[in-house]
């Protein structure tokens, strides 16, 4: 299988789910009780980033406790990493860049990556290495929706498609989600490291039933 075609299954899947919550963890322990506010809340799908320590193990531990979930591994900047997010059982990976190196082991690997772009320059030197499906970072801060469209535009008969990341809020999330680019976006506003640390999970819970009722309302 090429790599192309293992990307445009990854845009497949994270179609499926739409809206991927961005998550920090501080141990495996606080990957549970998350992971459990996803399932019960229809929300089946989480890209736990490697900027802690916790990442691999909280990977591995959601894998056994909630095979449903769609479970992808982010932050993801050298090729260890990339192991260690394969070992622990991630079915995809997306990094905030592009590194070149990284790609060519998702690839020798035959497992899904998205790199991050925010330049036509980026663009083509993602599909030129086989991806059709990257992170659009930082989504809000580089130029929104009107800047990926932009962007994109040359590229539409390649079939690329994006998810964006950074600055996505319940606000500009459904205009993102019903552009024909967007496949997906990253949802850090779901459940922030902090509010975790504080033990704010009734919000978490309002976050995730909020995201999941705008999803059922952009297939309706």
């Amino acid at each position: 299988m090429s790599f192309r075609v293992l990307s445009q299954e990854l845009a497949e899947k994270l179609s499926r789910v739409r809206i991927i919550p961005v998550l920090s963890f501080h141990s495996a322990e606080e990957s549970l009780r998350l992971g459990e506010i996803l399932v019960e809340g229809g929300l089946c799908a989480a890209e736990v980033t490697f900027r802690t320590e916790a990442a691999e193990g909280a990977i591995r531990a959601m894998r056994k406790a909630y095979p449903e979930l769609c479970l992808g591994a982010g932050t993801v900047l050298s090729v260890e990493q990339l192991s260690r997010a394969v070992d622990a059982g991630a079915e995809f990976a997306v990094a905030p860049g592009l590194n070149p190196e990284v790609v060519r082991a998702s690839a020798e690997k035959g497992f899904p990556f998205a790199p991050g772009v925010c330049t036509p320059t980026e663009i083509e030197a993602a599909y030129s290495l086989g991806c059709v499906t990257m992170k659009f970072f930082p989504a809000e801060a580089a130029g929104g929706l009107a800047l990926l469209k932009a962007m994109s535009a040359p590229y539409k008969h390649l079939g690329i498609r994006f998810m964006p990341t950074g600055g996505v809020t319940t606000a500009n999330a459904p205009a993102y989600l019903s552009a024909k680019e967007v496949v997906a976006v990253g949802g850090t506003w779901l459940a922030k490291a902090d509010d975790m640390a504080a033990g704010k999970w009734d919000l978490i819970r309002q976050n995730v039933l909020s995201a999941a009722a705008l999803i059922r309302s952009l297939e309706a």
